[in-house]
This record gives structure tokens, C-alpha cells and sequence, in this order.
């Protein structure tokens, strides 16, 4: 259990094979998203309903094969394409897949830096998720925990291409040291519950035992903050609250972070 919260605790993470998956939809009938502050607060994603369940079967991890976590990783990366782009295309908005980078050492990205404490990253720069495999992971890999992972820096895709990050930029750029942290928080938070909508919308394939995946929240709850070396992804009680959103509702809806007073996001 705790080899796979490893995984199943960090919000960022990259590795180095590269395996870049570009693409988008077009539909007569798109419409550009809403953008600024409605971008984020009324987004059409939160009025397409519960995610559909997806024929999501990436398979095992062999213990110790970097070929199958790379094969897994690439595979669960696809079911997250095939899910999102569905439900942009329910609403109305123009989409297009992220790049997946897999790489075994830590290193700065387009974005910068990599961050403390994170096991994956998504860089908005280059619409590049950063998955890192190390030999933690592979002594004891966990597929739900990886999947996790995965959902959450996928999240922050869906973000940027539904215009939320771009907003989250321009105001996080002019805000004061608390008034980052507190927009980090709605979006991080935000994330970690798009994440929890997926995996419910993959857990009869994946597998996701249910009893497992709440063990997960139920760590988040207890030790998520710690983490973090400053409070910008929301304290472990808020993290698993909008966890348990996600995953007891299943719709984007469940994961507007952006309307809610800041006790719920603290």
C-alpha cells in the first residue's frame, strides 16, 4: 500500500523517452471557449455530465521492467485522450493532446525548475506531461497509483485548453505572495478532482477497487499537505474533500474550484 501511495501522492512528474501524441478535433459546431475569469468559472465542461465510462485497460506493471511501466504510461495516456476529447467535443470546444514525455532522472522542463516533491509535471509552455519512473517506482509500481498521477497533470491539460490556466496565469502573475498560493490551491485542487472523475469513469477496466481508491483519499486526507513545501496545492483535508467530489460525482461539474469561498480551498 504505501509503495503505491508514492505514486498515488505526488501531483507532478516527468521521464525521458519521448513519445509526443499531438492531434485535435474539429467540429463545425465548436465554439471558442469562454475566456478571462469565465474561462474558469463557467466553463462549458461543467454542464457535459458525468464523464462516460471508458474501456480503459492499459494492463500490468511488471515489477522492475521500465518497458512495461513505459508501455503503461503511453497506454493509460491514450485513455485519457480518447476520454477528454469526447467530452470536449460534447462541449462544443476545440481540443488537442498533450505531449507525453517519459523520463528516469529529474530535470527542468520548458516551465522551468522541477518542482519539489513532485513524482510528474505538466508545462503549459509545451503541453508536455513530464512522467518520471525511478526505482522506487519500479521496485513496487501500482497502476491505480500511477493512473492517479497520470489523471492529475492531465488535468492540468484540460485547464489550459479550456482557457483556465491561461486566466490562471495572467492573475497569478499579478497577485501578491498569499494571492498566488490561493490561486495555486483552486487550481491544483481543481486538478486533483478532475483526476478523481476519470478514474471513476475507468474503474470497472482499469481496475480501480473502490475500497483501495478511497484508502488513497483517505491518505491525502491524513498526510496530502506534507508533500508540498508551502501551501500551494491546498491542505490535505481540502485535497481529499475535492478527491471524494470527483470521484462520488464523476462530472467536471463536481470540480469548480473557482466559485467556492476559500475555507474550501485553503
Amino acid at each position: 500500500m504505501a509503495a503505491g501511495l508514492v505514486l498515488a501522492m505526488a501531483g507532478v512528474g516527468t521521464a525521458g523517452v519521448a513519445q509526443a501524441s499531438a492531434g485535435t478535433t474539429t467540429e463545425a459546431a465548436q465554439v471558442a471557449p469562454p475566456r478571462g475569469k469565465a474561462a474558469a468559472t463557467s466553463s462549458p465542461l461543467y454542464k457535459t455530465g458525468t464523464l462516460a465510462r471508458s474501456n480503459c485497460a492499459p494492463g500490468e506493471i511488471q515489477r522492475g521492467s521500465t518497458a512495461a511501466y513505459k508501455h503503461f504510461l503511453q497506454a493509460f495516456t491514450n485513455c485519457l485522450n480518447r476520454a477528454w476529447a469526447a467530452e470536449f467535443k460534447q462541449a462544443r470546444m476545440p481540443f488537442s493532446k498533450p505531449r507525453l514525455r517519459i523520463i528516469t532522472t529529474k530535470r527542468n522542463t520548458a516551465c522551468g525548475r522541477w518542482l519539489t516533491g513532485a513524482s510528474g509535471v505538466y508545462c503549459s509552455s509545451d503541453r508536455t506531461m513530464y512522467m518520471l519512473i525511478t526505482k522506487t517506482e519500479l521496485r513496487n509500481p501500482s497502476p491505480v497509483g500511477i493512473g492517479r498521477l497520470m489523471a492529475h497533470e492531465y488535468a492540468h491539460h484540460v485547464q489550459q485548453v479550456a482557457g483556465i490556466m491561461p486566466w490562471y496565469g495572467q492573475v497569478h502573475w499579478r497577485a501578491s505572495k498569499a494571492g498566488k498560493l490561493a490561486y495555486s490551491r483552486r487550481l491544483e485542487l481543481q486538478a486533483e478532482c478532475l483526476s478523481a472523475v476519470f478514474m471513476k469513469s475507468v474503474k470497472d477496466t482499469l481496475p480501480v477497487d473502490e475500497a483501495y481508491y478511497q484508502q488513497i483519499i483517505d491518505w491525502f486526507g491524513e498526510k496530502g499537505a506534507s508533500i508540498w513545501p508551502q501551501n500551494d496545492h491546498g491542505s490535505s483535508r481540502n485535497q481529499a474533500r475535492w478527491m471524494q467530489r470527483g470521484w462520488d460525482y464523476g462530472a467536471a461539474a463536481a470540480c469548480n474550484t473557482w466559485n467556492v469561498s476559500a475555507k474550501y480551498v485553503s
